[in-house]
């Protein structure tokens, strides 16, 4: 693993942007893995105000998400489709055909997943993947105890990971309880994997995933064994590391 430790998430969001911008720069039909949450929210302001400067062009780039969530359409304010549209693929020249979810209202959620697996083995494999990590060292919607093997799937939310998402949400009960996420073995088959990781709430399980064994009790730590990981952590995120 390289571990590049940055001030705050301002200068973190900003070297993932200047490490995604060299990589679509170097390969015009470059395959990206992108994530959602607040974490990379600065990621994708960086990109935007980049590619406005016109020093990248995404013409040619094909994006996969990592997750959505069942029963929310890509209008729905709360999904994952709306939030990459508001901070992302409206602003630059990605095309529509070229920004790929799973669909959480398809009619068989089992065919979406291998659907949507094919589509990430037909562009011929992920040549960077974004993370963040969740509280309990889930990637993706990947929960504690997702099999390794695992490829794009449905997932059952932990309560965890439902409280972390509650904020985004008028009450908990509005939080979905399902979600279609790639699997453990898709993330780990792209190319490069890039972790950010930001403030004194993540200190704890940063610690977990560089000092911890590998177990899928912490799905994150099989990065671990992976031969191209690049995390990007905050000083505040980083605070606790021995």
């Amino acid at each position: 693993m390289n571990i590049i430790t940055v001030k705050d998430y301002q200068e973190m969001s900003e070297h993932a942007g200047k490490l995604l911008i060299e990589k679509v720069n170097s390969k015009r039909k470059t395959v990206l893995g992108l994530a959602t949450g607040s974490t990379p929210e600065g990621l994708y302001a960086y990109l935007v105000k980049k590619y406005k400067e016109g020093n990248v062009s995404f013409a040619d780039v094909q994006t996969f998400n990592l997750d959505e969530y069942v029963g929310l359409d890509g209008d729905d304010p709360n999904s994952y489709m709306h939030y990459m549209k508001h901070h992302l693929f409206n602003h630059i020249d990605l095309p529509a055909q070229n920004a790929h979810l799973p669909s959480g209202t398809a009619e068989d959620l089992e065919e979406e997943c291998n659907a949507y697996e094919k589509k990430i083995e037909d562009a011929g494999k992920i040549d960077l993947q974004v993370l963040g990590i969740g509280l309990n060292g889930h990637i993706g919607f990947n929960e504690p105890g997702t099999s390794f093997k695992s490829r794009t799937h449905i997932v059952e939310l932990d309560a965890s990971t439902r409280q972390a998402n509650a904020r985004f949400f008028d009450s908990m009960e509005e939080v979905p309880t399902q979600a279609l996420t790639m699997g453990i073995a898709s993330i780990m088959n792209s190319r490069e994997i890039m972790l950010l990781v930001s403030g004194e709430g993540k200190a704890e399980t940063l610690v977990k995933l560089l000092e911890g064994r590998v177990t899928e009790d912490f799905p994150a730590s099989i990065l671990h064994e992976h031969p191209n990981v690049t995390i990007i952590a905050d000083e505040a995120a980083y605070s606790k590391i021995k």
